[in-house]
């Protein structure tokens, strides 16, 4: 572990490279590479972006935005990037006109690696090259090797890593190097991920989680590794039964999808043994039916935030009886608190806010000064996350804090509510908020997308069975879908605009 925690990103590649250089490292599609063919690919890609005689020449430190589907040569340029001493700025394949444009121009973004159906999107103004699938397109400089390698310095930027952005503006956290490979270092550990697993890497590359707590993390233990476009359940099923992955990390909203599939019950999944979610709160009766159908596979709780690399809490396999709503305790390189308002730790039991010391953390946000004061106090950050610590050092979160509902001058966690809600067979997915009500200040109102056939008022009796009155709803709405951004996340703000004046 101490030689992973001396290399820059693009050296965790390289390292295992050097020690099984033929082994798969991995599949897209109908594409192989074995680690050495993709560190060679890494170091060639690295001088396409760097080397005047390719036609780009960028300067050492400049941004370079990625925008595309997942594929191997995503993975590719965020390496070559690494190598080439240049900063990498993921950004989110579903952004169009003026969220795209602000990512783009907040990150100063000198270049824009894109798919070629994707290209038309970018705003006039912009230097675009083609990912893959077009003529002089990266994946297609890959086919004439080259060189370039230089040692970077740990403390260099490697990523503006823009969070989800459910509340305001997404900013872009200045990721290191050194806190990355701390990270990937921490993630090996907790998650227990071996040469030996098979993973799928189903879910976004631009988001943090897939890239930073699975797929490079991978690549140092040499694993085998699949990327697949997207988390399709029929796909996933398929490599599960070829015995090509017994590893998927999903958010809650994704095995929410696998656990309604109507094969999730007749497929043959016992080769999968790791199940990794995260990215939200994964509802307890869902975990509950997900164990229940597949009892020997062993379920991970990853919590974090973009900030901190993602990864900050872990609750392991042999953890959740008797916790299952629990986001376990800090990773190695992590340090956490819950503290009151003032930055004071509160006692065991009650709730507070999580704050985080560590090396995974990010340096601030780019180009906002006043958000990384208001993030970093003391030297520790501030996470936005509402907890509980047990005795044992366990947390719970009970909801960001700025979900929390003010009803009636009781403070009321959505999270609550929400798991009194999936308990009804009725009920496929819920989001709880709070609108604005002359009586209760805020009013408890649950946002539902409905299985088959339900009434609003047989989920109001059944929060009234399961709940204290206080907390439970005043209103149910059924709706076909809730927004959510792209890491899977419901954006209860949108419905609080949407529905607060209605």
């Amino acid at each position: 572990m101490d030689r992973l925690l001396s290399r820059a990103v693009d050296g965790v590649l390289r390292m295992s490279a050097q020690r099984v250089p033929d082994r798969i490292a991995v599949r897209y599609a109908d594409r192989a590479w074995t680690y050495a063919e993709l560190d060679a690919a890494v170091s060639t890609a690295a001088a396409v972006l760097r080397e005047p005689y390719h036609g780009l020449a960028l300067p050492d430190g400049a941004k370079v935005a990625t925008y595309g589907h997942n594929s191997d040569v995503y993975l590719v340029a965020f390496l070559a990037c690494a190598r080439a001493g240049l900063i990498h700025v993921p950004v989110n394949h579903h952004l169009t006109g003026d969220d795209l444009t602000y990512v783009l121009e907040q990150s100063d973004s000198s270049l824009v690696l894109a798919d070629p159906a994707l290209a038309d999107r970018v705003p006039d103004g912009f230097a675009v090259k083609a990912l893959r699938d077009a003529p002089g397109s990266l994946l297609d400089a890959l086919a004439e090797p080259d060189t370039y390698d230089t040692d970077r310095d740990a403390r260099e930027y490697v990523q503006l890593l823009y969070t989800s952005g459910t509340t305001a503006l997404p900013k872009g956290a200045m990721m290191t190097h050194h806190a990355l490979v701390h990270e990937y270092a921490s993630a090996i550990e907790a998650l227990d991920l071996s040469e030996d697993d098979r993973p799928v890497h189903a879910l976004p590359l631009y988001h943090s989680a897939q890239m930073h707590v699975f797929l490079l993390p991978y690549l140092a233990v040499g694993a085998e590794n699949t990327i697949v476009d997207g988390p399709d359940p029929a796909v996933l099923f398929d490599l599960i039964e070829a015995g090509r992955a017994d590893s998927v990390f999903a958010p809650p909203t994704v095995w929410i999808a696998l656990a309604n599939h109507p094969e999730f019950d007749g497929r043959d999944l016992s080769a999968l043994r790791k199940a990794y979610y995260g990215a939200s709160i994964m509802p307890v009766p869902v975990l509950e039916r997900l164990r229940a159908r597949l009892p020997g596979l062993a379920f991970y709780n990853c919590f974090g935030q973009s900030e901190i690399g993602p990864l900050a809490t872990v609750l392991g396999p042999d953890e959740h009886e008797g916790r299952m709503d629990s986001c376990g305790r800090p990773v190695r390189h992590v340090e956490a608190r819950v503290v009151d308002e003032d930055g004071k730790d509160v006692p065991d039991g009650t709730p507070g806010e999580i704050v985080y010391r560590s090396p995974q953390l990010c340096d601030g946000y780019w180009r906002k000064p006043d958000e990384t004061k208001a993030a970093f106090r003391g030297g520790w950050f501030r996470s936005g996350d509402l907890a509980v610590r047990d005795a044992e050092g366990y947390l719970t979160i009970v909801d960001r804090v700025k979900d929390v509902i003010n009803s009636g001058g009781v403070l009321v966690a959505s999270r609550q509510v929400e798991d009194a809600l999936y308990t009804h067979p009725g009920v496929a997915e819920a989001a709880v908020i709070g609108l604005p009500d002359e009586r209760w200040i805020e009013a408890v109102t649950a946002v539902v997308v409905p299985r088959g056939e339900v009434t609003e008022a047989e989920l109001l009796d059944h929060a009234r069975e399961k709940l204290a009155h206080f907390k439970a709803p005043k209103r149910v709405i059924l709706v076909d879908a809730l927004p959510r951004n792209a890491s899977g996340k419901i954006l209860k703000r949108e419905l609080r605009d949407r529905f607060g004046a209605s």
